[in-house]
């Protein structure tokens, strides 16, 4: 009995071994992490889309992908990608726009982007998008911008989004509102009519054709009246 305990002995300790390489490399595999620490690229369903890192070369964005900061991303009309930021909150961009991401705030020089915080995010600051005209920061929130050449369109497609305008004014959106930044002034905010929103919500780039998951537009068809 005694020599049947040995023999099997080190069986067992070569089993406990094995588990631990396991578990160690299941946490090591892509996928089974619980959340990136970096920003990365999770989707880019249309190009031409591209990365710039800092001091290198423009290239292709690619799925996968880990941004620094002072990354700059470019999109070209019919261009699209999603990134994934580190503490886990997500934007995507697209239209012909240029981003750069810096340390504390996404800085929209032109283009499209639509951002968002997850339902149930416990991130302690707001996600904040920097334009030409003022910066729109959310929480617990989904905005979409527009920066054109002649305007910026800011519009929270649900919850609070708060714009502080270049001269110090604090502009509050709530669920379907729009504000626009032209050279005549301020407009807004105002609520979107019915037919703006069914018509944005059909056609938005953004919002249609990606296979990266959008885990707030439950709540945008929720607030919006879009849901059946």
């Amino acid at each position: 009995m005694v020599l049947r305990r040995s023999l099997q002995h080190p069986r067992t300790l070569t089993l406990a071994a094995a588990a631990v390489i396991v578990s160690g490399l299941a946490l090591a595999l892509p996928g089974v992490t619980a959340a990136p620490r970096v920003p990365r690229v999770v989707d880019v369903p249309s190009r031409p889309a591209f990365v710039k890192p800092p001091a290198a070369t423009e290239r292709p964005a690619l799925v996968g992908q880990v941004l620094g900061p002072s990354t700059v991303l470019r999109t070209e009309n019919p261009g699209r990608l999603q990134i994934l930021l580190a503490d886990g909150r997500s934007f995507r961009l697209g239209g012909n726009a240029q981003l750069r991401l810096e340390p504390t705030l996404l800085d929209l020089v032109r283009g499209r982007i639509i951002a968002w915080i997850d339902p149930g995010s416990k991130g302690s600051t707001p996600l904040r998008v920097r334009t030409r005209v003022g910066t729109a920061s959310i929480q617990g929130t989904t905005v979409f911008i527009e920066a054109t050449a002649d305007k910026v369109l800011f519009l929270s497609w649900e919850g609070n989004v708060e714009v502080r305008a270049a001269d110090g004014t604090a502009y509050r959106l709530t669920s379907g509102q729009r504000l626009e930044a032209t050279p005549q002034g301020w407009k807004g905010p105002q609520r979107m009519d019915a037919a703006e929103v069914k018509k944005r919500r059909r056609s938005s780039e953004l919002l249609n054709g990606f296979q990266a998951p959008m885990q707030t537009l439950p709540v945008i068809e929720r607030e919006l009246g879009l849901s059946p």
